[in-house]
């Protein structure tokens, strides 16, 4: 017998796809409704949180209000108006009182009834439609409350035509109740934060009327049909429009314990939504978020379509390993031709293999020969910038020490002269204070020392005072030999700020000895100096009656080796390490011209108490 073909009993691969397509199809019918449910049950829970924030804020506004009539029916005030109900100037007098109290508990009206429910004054008493002389006697908190309760209702306003929420309370005279006081608060605000977004909110009450919402279009629509005691309850009350009372189409469905599909027929056609709901007990509303379900949908759509395309891509894996199976023998039957082919190819790839190594070589070694030319560059970069600090520091030194050294030419010259005439003790007073500045330049230097890296002395609280008048004190000599006149406006009060004693020093006399620079050719020159003082900042003021900066010049004067003077009369640096050093106390040292003339420089520090300890001095920008 001959052998069967058994390749007639493999199965192809188009019969193949057409199984796993069969699979998909009833794979999709099955998990189609398990899918949308799914997703709608976690939409629901997404809207738990929203439901959750909703109630919150509705319960937070019922609790804010709530209170308020109690407290307003204690006012002596509202018990005569009561029992005098025709005094004008007393009328006159409740009116502005409800309209303030309106004002500031954010309340849409506040108005005072007699038993019989006529307002006799109101917060709206300026207003067109204003509640004085309505009669309210309808209104179920007006009954409640004279019953000796607190009453409460929704409704829409009569005279007003605004949705609100009403709190009344009995205004008691004795052991009997002279009237009733309400408070009325709108609900547009809410509806406000609802709208937008991809959810709506609905509030309800047990007749299923839907008072607020963030759809302005279901106002006063009806979730069940209405009996004709609802309706006429609604119409004895006045609580809604009648005439717009109408049923909104819906359809509800159970999803779980928390959430119901619901179906409203809308003008565009049935639109579904995942729903949640809360009850508030205490004012009777059912609170409602309802989700879309168009994402669900469409995410249980997607969710099915990566499963469809498993199940093919599945099905291609198959049909493909069967089609490989089948040509196998044939590959079999090549092999041995195609191996010959193969080796060719081998050899000529690996030619190329070799190629492509030795370029990859040469790229190597030229990457290597750009990386140390970079390094030399960085090398050469960092070299340049020491060389740059280098040269700024050392300007620096010398225009930070001239002032000293000419402070201590002038006391030794001084003590020369006082020694030829025998006043020792002036002389002794002037060595002291060539001591004191030995000392002060030894601390200028530590301070120049460290200005290119992070200092090392602590900001400790300062007097002000102290430290302006020694900076003058330092400069007495030169405002003497310039004859100008220095202005000095002090305060009674010593302030403390946080500084160092001697660097900010340094900054006054710098400020100061500019100022001269800027008087010199005037007739009179005169140098103002103020201190200034608020609860948290203390200024010291230096002003000039010179010629004042030019306003090009008012952002650059804080450059280093900017300046205006001539050639020789100055470095361009004061300013600059005066800047940095006031930034090293969290301070600002500010530039403008004087509305009167010549330029106003201000040192802005803040204020520390005496006893503060000190803190780690801040990097100054030359860090």
């Amino acid at each position: 017998m001959t052998e069967p073909d058994r390749r007639s009993f493999t199965p192809t691969s188009g019969a193949v796809l057409a199984l796993f397509l069969a699979l998909a199809l009833a794979v999709t019918a099955i998990a189609f409704p398990q899918l949308d449910r799914f997703f709608q049950l976690q939409a629901g829970e997404r809207g738990q949180d929203t439901l959750r924030l909703t109630v919150e804020g509705l319960n937070g506004a019922l609790r804010r209000y709530e209170p308020l009539p109690g407290l307003i029916a204690e006012r002596p005030i509202l018990r005569q108006l009561l029992r005098a109900p025709s005094d004008r100037g007393l009328q006159d007098k409740v009116n502005e009182e409800l309209r303030q109290t309106a004002f500031r508990l954010k309340a849409s009206d506040v108005y005072l009834m007699d038993i019989t429910g006529l307002t006799l004054a109101a917060s709206s008493y300026k207003k067109e439609l204003s509640f004085v002389g309505r009669n309210f006697n309808y209104r179920p908190y007006f009954t409640q409350a004279l019953e000796g309760g607190l009453g409460r209702y929704f409704a829409l306003g009569t005279t007003s035509g605004e949705r609100g929420y009403f709190y009344a309370y009995p205004v008691e005279g004795g052991e009997r109740i002279l009237g009733v006081v309400a408070v009325k608060f709108t609900v547009d605000g809410f509806e406000e934060t609802w709208r937008g977004g991809n959810k709506d909110v609905i509030v309800s009450d047990l007749k299923g009327v839907v008072f607020m919402s963030s759809r302005p279009e279901w106002h006063f629509k009806t979730l069940r049909p209405l009996t004709q005691t609802e309706r006429t309850e609604i119409e004895v009350f006045r609580q809604y429009p009648v005439d717009q009372v109408e049923l909104l189409p819906n359809q509800v469905e159970r999803l779980s314990e928390a959430h119901n599909l619901i179906s409203i027929d809308e003008a565009g056609g049935a639109a579904r939504y995942v729903t949640s709901t809360h009850y508030i007990s205490d004012a009777g509303w059912d609170v409602t978020v309802l989700i879309p379900t168009a994402r669900a949908r469409t995410q249980t759509l997607a969710a099915l379509s990566i499963l469809v395309l498993a199940i093919m891509l599945l099905g291609l894996a198959v049909a493909f390993y069967l089609q490989r199976r089948a040509r196998l023998l044939e590959r079999i039957e090549a092999q041995n031709s195609a191996r010959e082919l193969l080796e060719t190819r081998v050899i000529e790839r690996t030619a190329d293999l070799n190629r492509v190594n030795e370029q990859l070589v040469e790229e190597v070694s030229e990457r290597r020969a750009a990386e140390l030319r970079l390094r030399q560059t960085q090398a050469e970069l960092v070299q340049a910038g020491k060389l740059a600090a280098l040269g700024q520091m050392s300007a620096a030194l010398s225009h930070e020490f001239n002032q000293p050294l000419a402070a201590v030419k002038s006391f030794a010259d001084n003590a020369i002269t006082l020694l030829d005439r025998h006043r020792e003790g002036e002389a002794r007073d002037n060595i002291g204070r060539i001591s004191s500045m030995a000392d002060r330049m030894a601390v200028i230097s530590k301070h120049l020392r460290n200005f290119a890296r992070r200092p090392q002395e602590k900001v400790r609280p300062v007097s002000l005072v102290s430290v302006t008048q020694d900076a003058i004190a330092l400069l007495q000599a030169r405002l003497q030999a310039s004859n100008a006149e220095l202005r000095f406006k002090s305060i009674e009060e010593d302030p403390w700020v946080m500084g160092g004693y001697v660097r900010l020093q340094q900054v006054i006399v710098n400020l100061l000895n500019n100022a001269l620079d800027a008087a010199q050719g005037t007739k009179d020159p005169v140098v103002e100096i103020e201190l200034v003082m608020d609860k948290r900042i203390c200024r010291v003021k230096v002003r000039d009656h010179g010629p004042g900066i030019e306003d090009a010049n008012l952002g650059k004067v804080f450059d280093p080796f900017f300046t205006t003077k001539l050639p020789g009369k100055g470095l361009g640096l004061g300013l600059s390490i005066s800047y940095n050093i006031v930034k090293d106390f969290d301070g600002r040292l500010l530039a403008a011209n004087h509305p009167d003339g010549g330029a106003v420089f201000t040192i802005e520090l803040m204020r520390a108490d005496a006893d503060a300890p000190a803190v780690e001095e801040h990097a100054s920008v030359a860090e």
